[in-house]
């Protein structure tokens, strides 16, 4: 089994995710081949939180220009959001974002 920090890459801090902030839902980065039942695992074990609800999302790169218009693309990855029960802890590190 995969460490706890290898399934949560990173969270996701923007407008749009903070606005569910209130009602109990975060978005992570996750690794792209966890699976819902592994994140869930994931975030209950490095937050000590109770979830309730895991929907993903695969994002696909989008194409760039790498220098003198030579093709590229940007990575894709993958999004998790992460609903928590309502009798649950919120998750500290996004208390002071909002």
């Amino acid at each position: 089994m995969a460490n706890v920090y290898d399934i949560i890459i990173r969270p996701i801090i923007t407008e749009r995710s903070m606005a569910d902030v209130a009602s109990k839902k975060y978005v992570f980065e996750v690794a792209k081949d966890a699976g819902k039942v592994e994140i869930k695992n994931a975030v209950e074990t490095a937050f000590g939180v109770k979830v309730k609800d895991v929907n993903t999302l695969n994002v696909r790169g989008k194409a760039k220009r790498m220098g003198a218009g030579r093709p590229g693309t940007t990575r894709s990855w993958k999004k998790a959001y992460v609903q928590l029960t309502d009798d649950s802890k919120t998750i500290e590190l996004f208390e002071g974002m909002v």
